[in-house]
């Protein structure tokens, strides 16, 4: 199996090595995990599925054989990606990020599908709504309501009166929550200002563009900027702009704050609908659902670098706080 899918990928560099390694093991399950691009949250739910499974019983290359697929933030390969994985027809597709989802979706309808770290996978088109589908697909949002975030951000900044929004406008997810931002904050007559970049080469250009005209730069869970996020947390340090998103593995890496789900949590949570899948439960059979409860992560460090001052009652509510 592969076969096809290793030999394009390999010509045209793309791909992640470990997936590529070995032979097809014959007549064992196949599980084939693909995501748009690496970072540390895919890294998170990818590490969440792979445990759950070994915990019931499956062992790599013995009974289940598990293949990582990495599209490296190109939209064409992950389609590309998306239609060899459906010709070889593995016993289950996780695909892990909004634009990996729609491709997969869009290459069978009956290869079973189980999404991971999907945002609005009704808004995306993955699913047409949060009940059982009766399809192919079902699988886990990473989503926490942007009146939450607000609510979030109203803490740090009692005052704020403008935002700036760092995002790629490829990424379905990422305009879905731009659009409702937009609409939120203008009932509280606080602007959105919008940095948009494409590659993430771009994204220090992006920070510096919004320097002095907001009092702080969200971003959602957007695959291109969480690539390259060390970037961002500079240039905000540089420009000493709080940074604030809605991924929390991104507050290692320097981001001030973060109100998000646990991502090895939510890998978890697909990893027992994968179970369920493998031991022959439909996936139309299983409802969608949302991650469980947000968290609350601070970085004490990128804070004071950002120019924020961090409320004392939040940082002892806070579930996890980094730097000092």
């Amino acid at each position: 199996m592969f076969t096809i899918l290793r030999r394009i990928l390999l010509v045209c560099g793309l791909g992640c090595a470990q997936s590529l390694r070995g032979d097809q093991p014959k007549n064992i399950p196949v599980v084939a995990i693909t995501t748009f691009a690496e970072h540390r949250a895919v890294d998170s739910v990818r590490r969440g599925i792979e445990d759950v499974l070994f915990e019931f019983g499956y062992e790599e290359k013995k009974t289940v054989s598990i293949r990582y697929l990495c599209a490296q933030g190109s939209s064409a390969t992950a389609a590309q990606i998306a239609k060899m994985i459906a010709l070889e027809r593995p016993k289950v597709i996780v695909p892990i990020s909004t634009t990996s989802a729609q491709s997969v979706a869009a290459a069978t309808r009956t290869v079973p599908i189980v999404f991971a770290s999907v945002t609005d996978p009704v808004g995306a088109r993955v699913i047409k709504n949060w009940d059982a589908s009766g399809t192919n697909v079902t699988g886990v949002s990473d989503l926490v309501f942007m009146e939450e975030q607000i609510r979030f951000m109203r803490k740090l900044l009692p005052n704020m009166k403008s935002v700036g929004f760092i995002y790629n406008p490829g990424e379905t997810n990422s305009v879905a929550a731009l659009r409702e931002l937009t609409l939120l904050l203008a009932r509280e007559n606080v602007s959105v200002l919008t940095a948009p970049v494409q590659v993430s080469a771009d994204i220090p250009l992006a920070v510096r563009s919004l320097r002095d005209r907001v009092d702080l730069v969200f971003t959602p869970t957007d695959n291109t900027i969480g690539s390259a996020y060390e970037s961002l947390a500079r240039a905000a340090d540089e420009c000493k702009v709080p940074a604030v998103t809605a991924d929390p593995e991104l507050v290692r890496r320097g981001a001030s704050a973060s109100l998000g789900v646990s991502y090895y949590d939510l890998g978890r949570q697909a990893g027992m609908m994968v179970v369920k899948v493998l031991s022959g439960t439909s996936p139309g059979d299983i409802a969608p659902e949302v991650s469980g409860k947000a968290k609350l992560f601070l970085n004490r460090k990128a804070a004071r670098l950002q120019g924020l001052q961090l409320p004392e009652d939040l940082v002892k509510s806070a579930d996890y706080v980094f730097g000092k």
